[in-house]
């Protein structure tokens, strides 16, 4: 899973990179493509070929197929995001997962890329640029709220090796990125993360203090700053790793990964919980085999990332699937 930027990088090194040169000016460069930066030997796993398909366990969704349109390659499609209307999806990724970040921050492919649907496809989708020209960053999405999108970052000058980040869609540009501030980086160590529709709580993961390896936690605005955190305790959390958490549009489900299946399933799994008189019920596996990173529209659609894997369990690529609500 890449919601959270797994890996930290050795800035020094990469800055050496980044401050070479002279005053010849450079050529112009043309833009690498995803198609073009995925290995010539990359397997595309397909329904037909994929030794763990996703294993659906609720009727309320169809059955989960690959997103349709230009979204999955061969290469690594993850952390997917949708907007609540359904008409912006947002994700991670890079040519090939088994590279470490600090090659995938240098390749000028991995990181976040866009896409709008016009009522009838979805539009090809291009890179978000979320630095300065020249900044050696490698980013994550993690959430939209309305025309705010919330990143993780691997860059120069944050709190800690990863950082959250926000930035504003202003057309067909995200402008205006920001480092998410000290609070919520650097004192509440704040992970993957999703803010409620009104923008006024956040629900995250975090492993510190926690029942388990990774537990859920919620944290509410307090004027121009953020509660101390509430851990959302069991039936939620488990002595399990629960993380990528997503609030519904209207706030009455919220959907997690469970690294475990309780279901006896291969890998992660995503479960559901709903709310009734602000009480969460006993979480759901929904969707299991390899499947986690949900996001949910308005409509109830729910998209996820899907692992392959082959028979001895060696990772090939990822795409992003979906599930429409019946």
């Amino acid at each position: 899973m890449m919601a959270m930027i797994p890996a930290a990088l050795l800035f020094a090194g990469l800055f050496q990179l980044a401050g070479c040169s002279d005053s010849t000016e450079p050529e112009p460069v043309e833009e690498p493509t995803r198609a073009g930066s995925i290995p010539s030997d990359a397997v595309k796993v397909t329904p037909g070929t994929d030794v763990f398909p996703p294993v659906l366990n609720s009727d309320d969704f169809s059955t989960p197929v690959p997103m349709p349109g230009p979204v999955n390659t061969a290469g690594v499609e993850d952390a997917p995001v949708i907007s609540a209307n359904g008409s912006t999806f947002v994700f991670f990724f890079t040519p090939d997962g088994n590279e470490p970040a600090e090659n995938q921050v240098v390749d000028g492919v991995s990181g976040i890329w866009w896409c709008t649907w016009d009522g009838q496809k979805w539009s090809e989708p291009v890179r978000a640029r979320l630095a300065e020209t020249g900044e050696l960053h490698l980013d994550g999405s993690l959430a939209l709220q309305a025309d705010t999108l919330w990143f993780c970052s691997i860059r120069a000058g944050t709190y800690r090796d990863i950082d959250i980040f926000t930035a504003a869609r202003s057309g067909d540009r995200w402008v205006d990125w920001q480092n998410a501030g000290s609070r919520l980086n650097a004192e509440l160590g704040v992970g993957e993360l999703y803010p409620t529709s009104d923008g006024d709580s956040i629900y995250f993961g975090r492993v510190e203090g926690g029942l388990g390896q990774n537990d859920l936690w919620l944290t509410v605005r307090e004027g121009q700053s953020w509660s101390d955190p509430v851990n959302l305790d069991s039936p939620i959390n488990t002595s399990a790793d629960e993380s990528r958490p997503v609030i519904s549009p209207d706030g009455s489900e919220l959907w997690f990964t469970r690294l475990s299946s309780s279901l006896g399933h291969s890998g992660p799994s995503i479960f559901r919980s709903t709310r009734t008189g602000g009480v969460w019920s006993e979480p759901q596996e929904i969707v299991s085999n390899y499947c986690g990173d949900p996001g949910i529209d308005a409509a109830g659609n729910l998209y996820f990332t899907h692992l392959f894997y082959d028979e001895d369990e060696n990772k090939i690529e990822a795409d992003i699937y979906v599930a429409y609500r019946r």
